[in-house]
């Protein structure tokens, strides 16, 4: 309850007719002060006026005035400077600070629309409460919002690039492997995949890279689909002969099989057929960041992802079973894919990590120039209402979703906010 109330304080939404204090005092809001995420008082440098006299100093909210006392606050110096205590329920009369000071209360008052709206967004069973009212939200408004989002993505997908940089000492090609390992899952083996990336080094796999036979056997090893003794065949057999030399070789330590999920996937997308393209792709090309760099066009950045796998598994999807012989190569749309959560998020940590504000825009422009991508949280938010013009869209349709609704903070969203004080 104490969230909503912060909302309330920071955006003036009280009740503003004849605000008055606990000890009588007509009381004045000027400026709500700056909201604290840290430990201390809830806002600081408020401005009020009390009988005419100007205070400036913190704030602290609580949903009852005894929870004052019940947070020790009276007892902590970082709370000597609060210069109003903001309360919903007034159930004690006089608080007091660490230093001896009666603080004034005042007892703020929700107006019933906000209440109700409020718990309207928080208790629905909907996964997307507003879902029905977005139509009402002006596009200008939306499109405001939905940059924003965009920008909050790929600051946290930043973050993580950057901590996976600090970790593998500003290897960019090692993270560029581990990001591109990672999305090479698609959703369901994602977590296995980048498993499988950091228990098999790059340097170790550039080491065979004229080699497609013990490429194959490192990457497949790995993943723990050659500990199965019984398939009876010579290619079988020869990379299981070549994985456990390697293994021992370089001391690498095998992944349980099962992390690998072939349920209800398409046999294009099974973990083996995935695995050895992704092998295909980072085995055959000495620095895949610095060839990014280097491609000077947008269009030409799938080329990347280019990969053939070998005769054996043009007629197999796995080893227990011979299938009609297919080419199986990654489509335009799993290239996109690729482009949007690896290339994209990878310009635009480097150009964070360098300051420099071309990367930025390319990664942004880049973006502009891809299809919407075609998922149930695009659908649902394109049937609200809400316009769906390119990747940049889709990207911050997908923040929305995961970091506001699934999380229940209606409050923080631009959206929630503008239906909230309706």
């Amino acid at each position: 309850m104490e969230t909503l109330l912060h909302y309330v304080w920071k955006y003036k939404l009280y009740e503003s007719a004849n605000l008055v204090t606990s000890n009588g005092k007509i009381l004045e809001i000027i400026d709500p002060g700056v909201y604290n995420l840290n430990a201390g008082p809830d806002f600081f440098n408020a401005k009020i006026k009390m009988d005419g006299e100007i205070w400036a100093g913190n704030v602290e909210i609580h949903t009852t005035a005894s929870d004052w006392y019940k947070h020790r606050h009276y007892e902590d110096k970082a709370y000597n400077s609060v210069v109003l205590h903001v309360v919903e329920h007034l159930d004690v009369s006089d608080v007091f600070s660490q230093s001896g000071r009666s603080i004034p209360q005042w007892a703020m008052k929700i107006p019933e629309h906000i209440h109700a709206n409020y718990q309207f967004l928080l208790n629905s069973d909907l996964s997307v409460p507003c879902l029905g009212k977005i139509r009402e939200i002006p596009e200008i408004y939306l499109s405001d919002w939905k940059n924003a989002l965009l920008t909050e993505r790929l600051e946290r997908k930043t973050n993580a690039l950057l901590q996976l940089l600090s970790e593998y000492k500003d290897d960019w090609n090692e993270v560029f492997y581990i990001t591109l390992a990672r999305n090479f899952g698609f959703g369901i083996n994602n977590d296995a995949f980048e498993r499988l990336a950091k228990s098999l080094p790059l340097k170790t796999i550039l080491k065979h890279q004229d080699s497609p036979i013990q490429i194959e056997a490192l990457f497949l090893g790995q993943a723990g689909l050659l500990e199965d003794e019984s398939p009876e065949n010579e290619y079988y057999t020869k990379l299981r002969k070549e994985y456990f030399f390697l293994r021992k070789k370089y001391k690498l330590k095998t992944l349980e099989p099962y992390i690998f999920k072939s349920l209800r996937i398409r046999p294009n997308n099974f973990p083996h057929i995935k695995i050895l393209q992704l092998a295909g792709i980072v085995s055959k090309k000495q620095g895949l960041f610095a060839q990014m760099l280097e491609i000077a066009e947008d269009e030409k950045l799938h080329s990347l992802f280019v990969t053939e796998l070998s005769e054996y598994w043009l007629t197999h999807y796995h080893f227990e079973k011979v299938s009609v012989k297919k080419n199986k190569y990654l489509g335009l749309q799993a290239k996109q894919i690729l482009l949007i959560n690896v290339v994209v998020p990878l310009f635009f940590a480097y150009g964070k990590k360098k300051n420099s504000e071309q990367p930025v825009e390319r990664a942004i422009r880049l973006l502009e120039s891809l299809k919407p991508e075609n998922n149930f949280i695009i659908t649902m938010f394109s049937r609200a209402g809400i316009n769906v013009a390119n990747a940049c869209d889709t990207q911050a349709l997908i923040q929305l979703k995961r970091e506001y609704c699934e999380k229940k903070k209606c409050i923080y969203c631009r959206i929630g906010h503008k239906l909230l004080a309706r």
